[in-house]
């Protein structure tokens, strides 16, 4: 009998520090990709300050000095912050913001680095930092782009780093390289033409153990699912499309879940373990970026570029093909849609009830999520031109243009502008929440706010 109750308390003792994790961080409350979990954008009780002066010092926690030019955003999982940027001797060559119709690409044939910093979240010290690819850059970039456009994706085990030609890269989260890949040149063009090299700029996520990336270039376009521990290929499919920029999400319809993808010729989903497709359709603008975003059942889309500028407002149990004929703006599968007024950069944000759409020209536009009636219309700001994507915390929604000027509006039915703060540099990627801080990248830092 003593043997047995010694054996007891042995269990006792032993079997909660096996079965839980207690220091371990909260899913929801990580910021492992694009725009937070599943590019939502979103995350309430982060207490963020209203006001902040970068040159005074005001709810300014710290300021980092991140080398090269980059417009990925931070991603953050525990107390570690991860950023990517690509350094060579003319970083900043004919780079140029603001509203303009040049498709032209940037002569730059100097040697790159491309580089993953991993920060401490709270100080903002440096804790290790990788170079994943040394050379010239296999494709040019747009005079508003960078050579490291993509964001990392992390699941507190593994983070991902893609730099489109240079390569996709998967380190643990103390910086050692666990396995990457080549796919050699992927032609970011101007599907019109092919002189106008843009840059790669789609992101991959993890969901469940897998890297899911979305690759529509000029020739051999494709969506794939890789093993996030090995890199073993689970499944590849290929895709009808034109060169775009969009980064992919997940949707589950009941325990079914999916990969979908935004696109102007093959917008549609997957089977996220069998790469099966599950539904397509076609239209919008042909210049696809954003990334769809989805909220209770319903999953939305919106591009711009060419002759439309649509917002959809599809259904999850969605299967077949959805495209719309001329004229119709429903059917059985997509609840709503708005033939114009669709984003061409701006992935669209989705809080409580509403559905918010901010354009390159600043305009804000609210919608009622489940049927598409406007709500409101409303410039933020007074910006020239603006790429960042907007985020929410408690009930506010920040909004960014490229001179570096955040806008905090309220959210709900009527447009109010509550503050505005300058960064005091360029900044066009899009902010990243944790409890307490919103980090801005601008052209040349990091920056953490916070209540001091």
């Amino acid at each position: 009998m003593k043997k047995y109750v010694i054996l007891l308390i042995a269990l006792t003792v032993t079997l909660p520090a096996f079965r839980f994790r207690h220091t371990d961080p909260d899913p929801e409350r990580q910021w492992p990709s694009y725009r937070g979990c599943y590019a939502k954008g979103v995350l309430d009780n982060a207490n963020l300050p209203d006001t902040w002066n970068v040159e005074t010092g005001e709810n300014v926690l710290w300021k980092y000095r991140v080398p090269g030019l980059g417009l990925a955003s931070p991603v953050i999982w525990g107390n570690k912050l991860f950023i990517t940027t690509a350094v060579s001797e003319a970083d900043d060559k004919g780079f140029k913001t603001g509203m303009y119709g040049s498709i032209g690409s940037v002569d730059d044939e100097s040697v790159h680095e491309w580089k993953i910093y991993c920060l401490d979240k709270n100080s903002g010290s440096l804790l290790w930092q990788k170079t994943a690819y040394t050379g010239v850059p296999k494709q040019k970039r747009h005079p508003k782009s960078s050579h490291a456009n993509s964001t990392l994706a992390t699941d507190g085990n593994h983070v991902v780093a893609f730099f489109g030609s240079e390569g996709l890269y998967c380190y643990d989260m103390d910086g050692n390289l666990e396995w990457e890949k080549n796919f050699g040149v992927l032609r970011s063009v101007f599907f019109v033409a092919e002189d106008a090299e843009w840059e790669f700029a789609s992101s991959p996520i993890i969901h469940d153990g897998s890297v899911i990336i979305q690759c529509d270039v000029l020739e051999n376009s494709f969506v794939a699912a890789y093993d996030a521990a090995t890199g073993k290929e689970i499944w590849k499919k290929a895709r009808d499309e034109y060169p775009g920029w969009c980064t992919p999400n997940i949707y589950y319809h009941g325990d079914q879940c999916r990969v979908v993808l935004n696109g102007y010729k093959h917008r549609g989903a997957y089977d996220f373990r069998t790469g099966e497709e599950i539904w397509k359709m076609s239209g919008g603008g042909d210049i696809q970026i954003p990334t769809p975003v989805v909220h209770d059942d319903m999953v939305y889309f919106n591009s711009a570029h060419g002759r439309q500028s649509p917002i959809y407002a599809i259904h999850v149990s969605a299967r077949g093909d959805l495209t719309l004929d001329e004229g119709e703006t429903t059917n059985a599968y997509i609840r709503w849609s708005i033939p114009r007024g669709g984003a061409y950069m701006q992935t669209m944000l989705v809080y409580g009830d509403y559905l918010y759409n901010v354009r390159w020209n600043g305009s804000v536009s609210c919608y009622a999520a489940r049927t598409g009636e406007e709500i409101w219309k409303h410039k933020a700001g007074s910006g020239n031109s603006y790429i960042s994507s907007p985020v929410a915390s408690d009930g506010k929604i920040y909004i960014t243009d490229d001179q570096g000027m955040v806008y905090i509006l309220k959210t709900g039915p009527a447009y109010e502008l509550l503050a505005q703060n300058d960064l005091g540099e360029i900044c066009m990627a899009t902010p990243a929440i944790t409890d307490g801080i919103i980090f801005f990248r601008t052209i040349n830092h990091l920056i953490a706010i916070s209540k001091q």
